[in-house]
């Protein structure tokens, strides 16, 4: 990932002085290294000269304090916030400060960077990391002065005194660690306002190692004698190798080694697929090795899987009863006697999250231990696929993290990382196992296809008197659990359980549908086609009812209040947060709803063939309104020419870094409406690469996406991912009215020029 182009080097110089803020922080990880076994230039660890404080901070006698990030970065910035936090608590000079990656150990507790938890789990234990390093400076510098603790102030790492007396953060290490903080209860954090660096804008640590190629992802990683891997999988989930033919490979110059990887056994979990890997001395003879291969499949229970005759089969399934999930009042009967009614179907594809950088891991087998160096999500779920792939104990596998080049849920499934230690295994070689875009996308874990019915029953007014919502879609329990056809209660929470429209009559179902791929989490999950269903429902009704979309949208959600949806016989976990912590609560969805209005200046005039959209949702906690403003051509092209989004995601830790995942979330969810999407026949994929996978392009983006961030004193929430499932429904919603188009089924692709 070095650059030796001097003209480059030199414009890339410019831009950096311009782009990377003055006095920016050390940062001591993610340098280039040549060799893995040491990850040269890395500390993954802290240093030699650095004393452990605590589980997070290390103090060096040189000034320098290292702060361990334990998630993973993949462009959100988690190891910018975590040192905001904990150098904040602690009075640290920002300068001094210096990031550790974390490798994979369960002392550090969860580790999987997903779910849009990173902050929420972790930043209250953060600030009190922090904290009890100011408070053992300040105990150490009273007792070298005589003096209470009381009137000694941690301030930029030194401590003051009103004498006039201080003492540097260094000069206090020894004294320091001989002071034992009280329990994090007993602690005092600071108020809001004394915080330095938290709540503000600050510059990604991260951005010049990126820009210059110095940062180490998974693809720069080395041994010095390290030989690489490309892996033909079985095509259809659940194939095996029948037969295989490796002379016309191994005849390639550079090929060494032709290897069988055994097929998955029960449910497919983060097992590799199986199939045949080619080991060769470069990524190139690899490559090639592969395509002479000659490998007859049994393709299994799963090679009839076909998607057109699936979708069928999930919309037939939604128009008939369903399993109970929540329900007040009598839908059924008062949707019976309606006569005025809207009822409709929707339908969303398999998605796939498409990071840029394929997986990738490099692993060198002892017999005492493995060593993984991957691009992963979740180092602890690589430590006990590989163990099992292996066959040894977890506590023997070393994993260490690189940067991530985007992951979107992918990277917390290691397969890939299996793969490297079973190769290596075998070989007694370092393995550097290289996914290709081909493999990413055809051998993926697929967001879930899904099908929705919704029912209204509208009164004269309008308003909604009975609602009825049907869901089915292949689950993410059939990953876990062989042959499960319903969803975990988890994948219903996530915006259909929690639906917020105020009606006396709800019945929420839903239906059972086989998983014929391997099924996994996507940015936002099933928050994507539950809130495309929801919200373009809604702005159905309004146009029905003859209502401004906004207004309706508002009138539907219904006064403020808070929604326990678990009175209305339901199970709901809300994303893991405690309901009276973090409650549903409808006047922050409606605060979120009237700010996108206003920013967009909802309701002007426009000319013909524009229009607007608009769409709310709540999901991992925080609450996201967008509004889209398109052009359709006469000739059906579409135009999406700017967005403006609300976002209240409680107590934020970097406001840049809200608003550029904001950003991110809405690019994303333009996928989710224009991509083909993932298709099956005969068991395979369809698609291969970008150019039958639609992700977007400059020319499908807006000019700009207007962000802002709602100031809240709320516990922190998530940001990752609430902007996405919101896009595609607003998108579709501007799309209808700037040319009467309804779009019920995704993706968009020729909808518009029918």
């Amino acid at each position: 990932m070095s650059h030796s182009n001097s003209y480059f080097d030199m414009q890339r110089r410019r831009f950096l002085k311009g782009s990377v803020a003055a006095g920016a922080l050390v940062v001591g990880t993610y340098l280039t290294g040549s060799t893995p076994r040491a990850m040269a230039g890395v500390l993954t660890a802290p240093s030699d000269m650095a004393k452990q404080a605590n589980l997070f901070v290390a103090l060096r006698p040189d000034g320098f304090v290292e702060i361990t990030c334990h998630r993973s970065e993949m462009g959100q910035q988690i190891r910018t916030a975590v040192a905001q936090i904990v150098a904040d608590e602690m009075e640290a000079a920002w300068e001094k400060v210096i990031v550790i990656q974390a490798k994979g150990d369960p002392k550090y507790g969860d580790q999987n960077t997903d779910g849009s938890r990173s902050i929420r789990f972790n930043m209250q234990r953060l600030r009190e990391m922090g904290a009890s390093v100011r408070y053992m400076m300040q105990y150490a510098a009273a007792k070298r002065w005589g003096v209470e603790p009381a009137t000694c102030v941690a301030e930029q790492h030194l401590v003051k005194h009103a004498s006039g007396k201080q003492l540097a953060y260094e000069e206090l290490i020894d004294d320091a660690l001989a002071i034992t903080p009280p329990q994090p209860d007993a602690l005092t954090l600071k108020s809001r306002s004394q915080w330095r660096y938290i709540n503000k804008g600050m510059a990604h640590i991260d951005l010049q190692h990126i820009v210059t190629g110095k940062a180490t992802f998974a693809a720069d990683v080395r041994e010095p004698k390290a030989v690489v891997a490309i892996i033909e999988r079985p095509p259809v989930v659940g194939g095996k190798v029948v037969t295989f033919d490796a002379s016309a490979a191994k005849a390639i110059k550079g090929v060494i080694d032709v290897i069988e990887i055994p097929a998955p056994k029960g449910a497919p979990q983060f097992q590799p697929k199986g199939g045949v890997a080619v080991i060769a001395n470069n990524t190139w003879a690899a490559w090639q090795g592969r395509k002479a291969l000659n490998v007859t499949w049994d393709d299994g229970a799963n090679g009839d899987y076909n998607s057109t005759h699936f979708k069928k089969q999930l919309l037939e399934t939604v128009n008939a009863p369903q399993a109970h999930v929540r329900e007040k009042g009598d839908a059924i009967s008062v949707l019976a006697k309606a006569t005025d009614k809207l009822v409709v179907d929707y339908y969303a594809p398999h998605l796939t999250q498409a990071p840029m950088e394929p997986p990738c891991a490099t692993a060198m087998y002892y017999k005492e231990r493995v060593d993984v160096w991957a691009a992963t999500q979740n180092p602890q779920a690589d430590m006990e696929t590989v163990a099992a792939m292996v066959g040894i104990e977890k506590e023997y596998v070393n994993v260490h993290v690189t940067m991530l080049g985007g992951a979107f849920g992918r990277k917390s499934k290691p397969d890939f990382s299996a793969e490297a230690a079973y190769l290596s295994m075998k070989t007694g070689k370092a393995i550097r196992v290289q996914w290709t875009r081909e493999d990413d996308i055809q051998h993926g874990f697929y967001h879930a296809v899904s099908g929705q019915h919704i029912e209204a029953a509208l009164n004269d007014e309008g308003g909604i008197d009975a609602y009825l919502h049907r869901t089915a879609f292949a689950p993410i329990a059939s990953t876990f659990q062989q042959d499960a056809n319903a969803p975990f209660s988890f994948e219903l929470d996530l915006g259909f359980t929690d639906n917020p429209i105020h009606t006396p009559n709800i019945k929420l179902e839903r239906g059972e549908a086989p998983a014929k791929a391997r099924i996994g989490w996507m940015r936002s999950v099933t928050n994507i086609f539950h809130a495309f269903a929801v919200q373009s429902f809604i702005a159905e009704a309004a146009h029905k009812a003859g209502k401004d979309p906004k207004d309706y949208l508002l009138s539907v959600i219904g006064p403020d209040r808070i929604i326990d949806v678990t009175e209305q016989n339901a199970q709901y976990m809300n994303y893991w947060g405690d309901k009276s912590v973090y409650p549903l609560d409808t006047a922050r969805l409606r605060t979120v709803i009237e700010k996108a209005a206003e920013m967009a200046n909802w309701g002007r005039a426009l000319p013909n063939g524009r229009g607007l959209g608009i769409a709310a949702h709540r999901s991992f906690l925080t609450y996201v309104a967008t509004v889209v403003e398109v052009e359709v051509t006469g000739a059906g092209d579409l135009n999406i020419i700017k967005s403006w989004v609300a976002i209240d995601a409680g107590t934020v830790v970097n406001p840049d870094t809200v608003k550029n995942q904001t950003q991110g979330g809405s690019i994303y969810g333009i996928t989710t409406a224009i991509s083909e999407g993932i298709t099956f026949d005969k068991g395979r994929v369809q698609q291969s690469n970008f150019h039958d996978y639609r992700v977007p392009r400059m020319s499908d983006c807006p000019l700009e996406v207007d962000v802002e961030v709602i100031q809240s004193d709320a516990p922190p929430a998530g940001v990752g991912e609430p902007a996405t499932p919101v896009f595609a429904p607003a998108l579709c919603n501007a799309i209808f009215a700037a040319c009467g188009k309804r779009i019920r089924q995704l993706p968009i692709g020729d909808q518009l020029k029918a």
